[in-house]
């Protein structure tokens, strides 16, 4: 008898749901103070596009009724000397009309270097001091860099 009910708690034990380990790496973005979500109605999807191919490459766009508008495209591309060492190259843009009215335009590309964004909204860094610029150049032609 106490065989079988060590046996039963095992089964109960086995048949317990297991927690999936978090990625690591991963955090949760919390929205600035102040930030009110707006559950207002449902933005309407007026265009939606998705191609996805044997080769690993895809494409897809959509653009609602606000004016929002995405667009992403990528292939894949050996990133390595081995055969296994390959990558996505990724490429894309989206805009949006900010709160005041402006709308906001980012185009992206994310490959072997990272991901880079622009926009005339993104912060630029100030351009070189000109001695910094002269002296790079003097490497340059030293053959240090």
């Amino acid at each position: 008898m106490k065989f079988i009910i060590a046996l039963a708690f095992l089964a109960v034990a086995l048949a317990t749901p297991q927690r999936r380990p978090q990625p690591q790496g991963l955090s949760v973005v919390k929205p600035p103070a102040g930030f009110k979500a707006s559950l207002g109605n449902p933005i309407l999807i007026v265009s939606s596009n998705s191609e996805m191919n044997a080769d690993g490459s895809y494409s897809f766009d959509f653009e609602s009724a606000d004016g929002t508008k995405v667009e992403e495209s990528g292939n894949q591309k050996k990133v390595g000397p081995k055969p296994e060492d390959i990558g996505t190259v990724s490429r894309g843009s989206y805009s949006y009309t900010s709160p005041d009215g402006v709308i906001i335009s980012v185009n992206w590309t994310a490959d072997e270097n990272g991901f880079q964004a622009t926009g005339d909204h993104l912060p630029t860094p100030p351009p070189m001091p000109e001695h910094v610029v002269k002296m790079l150049a003097d490497l340059k032609a030293a053959g240090v860099l």
